[in-house]
């Protein structure tokens, strides 16, 4: 996030903005030492600590995250709420349920995207600036190209599909990890006599033969 400390205008990071845009977040600035918003949000952090995991330890992330859950729906979910005077639980079914979208049908924001892209005889698909290698094969045929925030996905119909890390930064090949590419398509040649023709050679007899001395006796 940025701020014009003149005009008072936010510009929001855009991968930050897209992804709050996607799921329906509306963003709200707070202002600084501000106890009624900023200081509210920051109080769940020590409800938190305080609660699910004072006197606590954990072997590791993934049992932290599974106690945090439990937690979550056992214990915070069960109380009744100071502000709304309502057991977390009850609300959500009662009042935020029915509002939810399933991810599947929102609309993808900007920076993640569905794009199309004609594969090229190299087998590397441009995308913002960087390539990525796609099973030669598909030379010469429209792929879907999927932009999403950490990955781009590559697919053909009836393939497989070919999936990247989003590259950072421009003018860079994604590394291929999956089976052989296969060889290169073909160049397509005029009509007529091919530019090297392998029995030329043998028409045209042997070459002379000259010692290097003669060279020597000629050159400058």
């Amino acid at each position: 996030m940025a701020k014009d400390e003149l005009s008072g205008r936010v510009e929001w990071n855009a991968k930050f903005k897209d992804r709050m845009d996607f799921y329906g977040v509306e963003i709200r600035l707070c202002r600084y030492y501000r106890a009624q918003t900023k200081g509210k949000v920051e109080s769940g952090v020590k409800y938190v600590k305080r609660n699910a995991l004072a006197g606590r330890r954990f072997d590791g992330l993934e049992e932290l995250n599974v106690w945090l859950l439990e937690w979550c729906l056992g214990v915070a979910d069960q109380r009744v709420h100071g502000t709304t005077y309502e057991l977390p639980a009850q609300r959500f079914a009662r009042a935020e349920a029915a509002a939810l979208l399933a991810v599947d049908a929102r609309l993808p924001p900007p920076q993640e995207r569905t794009e199309s892209r004609i594969v090229p005889r190299d087998g590397l698909v441009a995308v913002e600036a960087n390539r990525y290698p796609v099973p030669l094969s598909w030379a010469g045929h429209t792929v879907r190209v999927h932009l999403l925030a950490e990955e781009i996905v590559l697919g053909r119909e009836g393939e497989e599909m070919v999936r990247h890390g989003r590259l950072l930064g421009k003018h860079q090949v994604a590394r291929w990890n999956g089976p052989p590419r296969g060889l290169l398509a073909a160049r397509a040649t005029a009509a007529g006599p091919p530019q090297f023709d392998p029995l030329y050679l043998a028409r045209a007899g042997e070459v002379e033969r000259r010692p290097l001395e003669w060279y020597e006796e000629v050159a400058p």
